[in-house]
């Protein structure tokens, strides 16, 4: 059979006709293209945190830089490393060795290194050395957030987590056991102490002074260390005491001379007991009162969802109801959220510039302090006295006009009306879905530093990525600074 001109047969194998496919060989001068963001599509959250980035001043990076010395081997470029890092917090994968082996797998990361593999010692050590300028971005993004119309202050929702501290919670001690640990290890010190001497002047005699036994002994080393770190969180349990007891001691004072205003004016002697007056030299910690030798400033904590104890750090955020964007976030060692509420919000106020509208927020934030603050007085607080229920009883018709309750009733009349509920309600879809998309979306569970210090920047770190992905899905462009 004859082809016409031009035509070929197709070739046969096995006596099948092949399909025709697009060339395939790995065997190609370029893997990637001249531009690496050519490999990802348009669009890509890469390419996204790498606009960022560039919009942002990382001149509090740089300036380290130049202070440091100038010898040694060239430097990775600052704002290739905060690409990496900010971009593996969004998508969830905040280890530097994952990262490292990233820039070698994760076309995403590889394009954002610029096709570069720092290792995971550089990852590590960068973000520790720049974790506060690191933090301090939340400012620069929050502003990016403002300028797309992302934040409003209409209505802003308060809320906190327990997220686990680096450590364990069995590395912890109570100040009862510490005692008694004191002196179980002095008495063990002591005798190694007499084991160890005997057992060098026994070699001294077999050997010669300065030959042999004069190192010290393994358990006696452990021991001795171990005393160390029970005798200083002893000593921080002692301090913290004494301060608590110096802090009642004046608020008991106060309540004095109160009384004793009162008692002058009405001239009629005030009905119960003066408050007792502490004294903070004789204070001493509760038996119960705990230190972890692992990471001394965490706690341990009730977690709400697992109501588990654990050691952990207690992290709060106040979200902007038009896009769930962070407005403010910090961390603290206390496990109730009662004296977070004021801070928080004057943090908002710092950090855009004035005090929300609305503010809800659980019971865990109630207090009449809290309600009747000077400071919130322009912000309108819906936080019921009690835990809500799922099913909420409204306020009766009927009930006493506000004026003539107390303020606990107040609030509890004002958050019971049809009004008031359909404000609370929206708290849960405000600011509880940041803390699911920080820790089921991205796996954020547990803090990767110590301290408070360096909790509170990571903290701060988790923030700001939360808000940039809320600015890309928004779509608004940044300008490169």
């Amino acid at each position: 059979m004859k082809l016409g001109a031009g035509r070929r047969w197709p070739k046969l194998y096995c006596g099948i006709m092949a399909k025709t496919f697009r060339p395939y060989s790995l065997d190609q001068h370029l893997l990637l293209p001249p531009d690496l963001r050519d490999w990802l599509p348009e669009g890509h959250l890469a390419l996204y945190v790498s606009d960022v980035v560039d919009a942002l001043d990382l001149s509090a990076i740089y300036r380290v830089y130049a202070e440091a010395d100038p010898r040694g081997a060239v430097a990775y470029h600052p704002a290739m490393l905060v690409k990496l890092l900010v971009y593996a917090y969004c998508v969830g994968m905040p280890s530097s060795r994952r990262i490292e082996r990233g820039t070698f797998e994760d076309v995403a990361l590889r394009v954002l290194a610029g096709d570069q593999h720092p290792d995971h010692d550089t990852i590590a050590a960068f973000r520790q050395r720049h974790l506060p300028a690191l933090a301090a971005l939340f400012l620069q993004v929050l502003q990016l957030c403002q300028r797309a119309g992302l934040v409003r202050l209409g209505h802003v929702a308060l809320d906190g987590t327990k997220v686990l501290a680096n450590a364990s919670k069995h590395k912890a001690m109570s100040y009862q056991r510490m005692g008694e640990t004191e002196q179980r290890l002095e008495r063990e010190v002591r005798e190694l102490l007499e084991q160890a001497a005997a057992r060098d002047a026994a070699e001294d005699a077999q050997y010669g002074k300065g030959r042999r036994g004069d190192e010290l002994p393994q358990e006696l080393a452990r021991r001795e260390s171990r005393l160390r770190k029970i005798r200083e969180a002893k000593a921080e349990l002692e301090a913290e005491a004494r301060a608590a007891a110096a802090e009642q001691a004046d608020v008991a004072r106060a309540q004095c001379a109160e009384r004793e205003r009162k008692a002058e004016e009405t001239g009629k002697r005030p009905g119960g007991r003066p408050p007792a007056i502490p004294d903070p030299a004789t204070a001493v910690p509760k038996p119960k009162a705990q230190r972890n030798f692992t990471d001394p400033e965490s706690r341990i904590m009730k977690d709400g969802a697992t109501k588990s104890f654990v050691q952990a750090y207690n992290a709060q955020v106040a979200v902007d109801g038009t896009a769930q964007v962070i407005v403010a976030a910090a961390v603290t060692q206390e496990a109730n959220d009662v004296e977070q509420l004021v801070p928080l919000l004057e943090l908002v106020k710092r950090n855009v510039g004035r005090m929300p509208v609305v503010v809800t927020a659980d019971a865990g934030y109630f207090s009449e302090a809290n309600v009747t603050a000077e400071a919130l007085r322009e912000v309108d607080l819906y936080i019921p006295p009690d835990r809500q229920r799922h099913s909420v009883d409204e306020v009766a018709a009927g009930a006493l006009p506000l004026p003539e309750v107390g303020v606990r009733e107040q609030m509890r009349q004002k958050v019971g009306t049809p009004e008031g509920q359909k404000v609370y309600r929206l708290r849960k879809v405000i600011a509880e879905p940041v803390f699911g998309q920080t820790k089921e979306c991205r796996g954020f569970r547990r803090f990767a530093f110590r301290g408070m210090d360096n909790v509170s920047a990571e903290w701060i770190l988790i923030c700001l990525t939360h808000n940039v992905l809320k600015l890309f899905r928004s779509g608004w462009q940044p300008v490169a600074a």
